[in-house]
């Protein structure tokens, strides 16, 4: 999909453009400032470079961690690729979005629908000159950005409370359960910090050569500042899940000790019974005891006395 954006009385704006022409239109062509492409078709693709003499990036080339791949700057402009949080189908997940800043103009291109996109532009369209420039579109993504991931980190927190209290108050409770949505949560919150470091790196980039004024170089370290501050709540985050993992573990350990000393009792009552039957089930020819009239209650009797006086001994010295 693509969707171009235009300023009007200082409002961002969709406007319509129609791949089945050869040229844009002259009224619309110099105020398009953003152009956002979602999964674009191959057609789109051609339509962007013919039209704009832009080479977008192939997903391999988005893909690619080196940071000298990731943001550098040409003859044509900015490029940047950066992470953003995907949560679609209530999976999260780190998207790469290309943008590329040429003669005044913003591309950005990603595979899926992001929400910080979709906030920023219900924000830029009702809020009346947040938009003047293409850099301030970046600008404004990267502060939704960062809303949004401290959006996140405040619903892991408040999942590990509800996780915290059935740990520590309900040692009874499917721990299976609980080590399951703990794992779910230390895995956002990882994206989450990888998010934080990949925008403190690029808008570090921004700092050095995207910005041309001293106001706007102060708003990206505005933003860095936060980057700083949510960067150390996930580490207190990861601190936290490894705390009510050990604790679930520690309550999954007991269970098990609880059921194994259920096991060992039985072994100890019933090994001195199972040696008394041993020795009287001996087939010697010569057992005295073998014409005895009260031989076998007498052999019942020392079976019990056998195992109940281990049980009463261990109980006495408190190690049951």
């Amino acid at each position: 999909m693509l969707i171009a954006f235009v300023v009007r009385d200082g409002r961002l704006e969709q406007t319509a453009v129609s791949l089945r022409e050869a040229e844009l239109p002259p009224e619309i062509k110099e105020p398009i400032l953003w152009v956002d492409l979602r999964d674009p078709t191959d057609e789109e693709r051609d339509w962007v470079e013919r039209h704009f003499g832009l080479e977008l990036p192939e997903e391999r080339e988005m893909n690619d961690i080196e940071p000298s791949a990731r943001l550098y700057e040409d003859e044509d402009g900015l490029h940047l690729h950066s992470y953003f949080l995907s949560d679609v189908d209530e999976q999260v997940r780190n998207i790469t979005v290309a943008f590329d800043l040429l003669g005044g103009r913003l591309f950005t291109l990603h595979e899926e629908d992001l929400s910080t996109f979709r906030l920023f532009r219900l924000r830029a369209r009702r809020q009346v000159g947040l938009v003047k420039d293409a850099t301030d579109i970046v600008i404004g993504l990267y502060e939704a950005k960062i809303e949004q991931l401290a959006d996140t980190l405040e619903q892991i927190y408040s999942e590990l409370e509800e996780i915290s209290h059935q740990v520590l108050t309900e040692p009874d409770s499917d721990m299976a359960s609980v080590l399951s949505r703990l794992a779910v949560q230390e895995d956002i919150n990882g994206k989450s910090r990888l998010n934080l470091l990949d925008a403190r790196r690029t808008l570090s980039f921004l700092v050095r050569y995207g910005t041309q004024s001293d106001g706007r170089a102060e708003d990206i370290r505005e933003i860095l500042r936060d980057v700083e501050s949510l960067t150390s709540h996930t580490s207190f985050l990861f601190d936290k899940v490894n705390f009510l993992m050990d604790a679930a573990m520690g309550f999954i350990n007991i269970e098990q000790n609880k059921i194994i000393k259920i096991f060992s009792i039985a072994a100890v009552v019933f090994l001195p019974p199972t040696l008394v039957a041993s020795l009287y089930g001996m087939n010697f020819q010569h057992m005295p005891e073998l014409e005895w009239q009260y031989g076998y209650p007498l052999a019942i009797m020392m079976m019990i006395l056998a195992g109940v006086a281990p049980y009463w001994f261990f109980k006495r010295k408190g190690w049951l």
